[in-house]
């Protein structure tokens, strides 16, 4: 077949949500400003011109009768999945699309993400073919992130390969007086090629990700490549009540 007659992938939006929370549970039916929020996500999604299709991915009856309510798309998977990913997985094998197909991950917890990030987080994936698996990352600024384990910092090579994720800030500063390296730390936007996240899935757990709980340490420690693009774009995640305060307060901004 010449490169003429081969099929652009598409880009297919797929929004993982839970009802169970340890610290919000029915996080993703929580209203803000008169919408649940698992619309606000799935109508920012569907306004990106790139992606031919948006769909959630529950396993909770409430969440799936609320998408079909606002006329968007849901797929009921299984409710024993220990993460997110292994969620996606199964939703792009119902949905039956090409395997060579990009899925980016979307947080149902991030009701005010910039369109332009699925942009930024798909586009390695559609110019580079072997590439398998893509990610956002953000700069520092507010100094409280950086010791906070709930956002992820991450290290990555002169290519824009990640080398690591943490939830310690790294790198460590050891000389105070030397001044303060930059920080990045992990927005939760993926891009996969559909027929690595399958492969990924079926990988057992790595040691790293046992410990620190990030799943994309996995893809690291069988030796995969993650690419990281630095994006402009924060994203407030929905986390507990009082974040969702916040993002009232922003929408209304």
């Amino acid at each position: 077949m010449d490169s003429a007659d081969k099929k652009q992938p598409q880009v297919v939006a797929v929004i993982p949500a839970r009802y169970q929370s340890n610290r919000f549970e029915g996080k993703p039916l929580a209203l803000i400003k008169g919408k649940p929020m698992i619309q606000r996500v799935y109508e920012r999604a569907k306004a990106v011109p790139m992606l031919s299709r948006v769909a959630v991915a529950t396993d909770d009856q409430r969440i799936a009768d609320c998408v079909r309510a606002f006329g968007g798309e849901a797929v009921m998977t299984r409710s024993d999945h220990v993460s997110g990913t292994d969620r996606l997985a199964e939703a792009v094998t119902i949905m039956d699309i090409d395997e060579h197909d990009v899925v980016v991950n979307i947080q149902g917890d991030q009701p005010l993400f910039d369109p332009a990030v699925v942009g930024q987080v798909a586009g390695p994936l559609l110019a580079d073919p072997a590439l398998p698996m893509a990610t956002l990352i953000y700069r520092i600024i507010r100094p409280e992130e950086i010791n906070d384990p709930n956002h992820v910092k991450t290290v990555f090579d002169r290519h824009g390969r990640a080398l690591y994720f943490s939830r310690s800030p790294i790198p460590h500063q050891r000389d105070p007086d030397g001044g303060s390296p930059t920080y990045y730390k992990h927005l939760g936007f993926y891009a996969y090629r559909k027929g690595f996240l399958l492969t990924f899935v079926g990988l057992p757990e790595g040691e790293w990700e046992y410990f620190e709980k990030l799943e994309q340490l996995r893809a690291l420690e069988y030796g995969y490549t993650i690419q990281v693009v630095l994006t402009e774009h924060d994203s407030v995640e929905v986390d507990t009540p009082a974040d969702l305060k916040r993002a009232e307060e922003l929408f209304r901004e």
